[in-house]
Formats: C-alpha cells, structure tokens, sequence
C-alpha cells in the first residue's frame, strides 16, 4: 500500500522557461515537504478543471524544503489555507 501525505496550495508561479505555463506549489504543514504541479496555462479554463486547495499525494514524490525562510513561509500558508479551505474545496 502506497503512503500519501496530505499538501496545501502555498504558491501559484508562472514558469520563467516556458509560455502558458503555470507552477503550482503544494506543501505539508510543517513546511519541510513540497509538491510541485505545472499545468498549461489553457489547461484552466473550464469547469473540469480546477485547482484544488490540497491534494494527497505519495509521500515517495515530495521534495525537501532546505532554505528555513521558505519552509516558514510555506508552513504560514499551508496552516492559511488548511483554516480556510475543507481539503476537498478547489480555488
């Protein structure tokens, strides 16, 4: 059985090397783990697809969060969007 780690929606980017390309940055609540998700730009437009405020995701593809400042500011969204938003709510 595959273990999942539930993330939060902390960050929104448009991609620097790539047109019509967007990064979404989930991570734990602590801050320590991050999941990244691109998705073409085109890609939100519609109702089937939308952004969710959290996602479980397998615990084997999150990455560390090294720089103390960006597991701070990625824990202080993380908790914001947890108090905000029910799991299964989109944006």
């Amino acid at each position: 059985m595959t273990e999942t780690t539930r993330v939060w929606m902390v960050e929104r980017t448009y991609s620097d090397d790539e047109q019509n390309l967007i990064i979404l940055t989930y991570a734990t609540l602590d801050g320590r783990r991050y999941f990244r998700k691109e998705r073409a730009l085109t890609s939100f437009t519609g109702d089937s697809r939308t952004t969710p405020a959290s996602l479980d995701v397998d615990t084997s593809n999150l990455g560390d969060v090294d720089e103390p400042e960006t597991r701070q500011r990625y824990a202080d969204e993380a908790a914001r969007m947890a108090e905000k938003y029910d799991p299964d709510e989109t944006l």
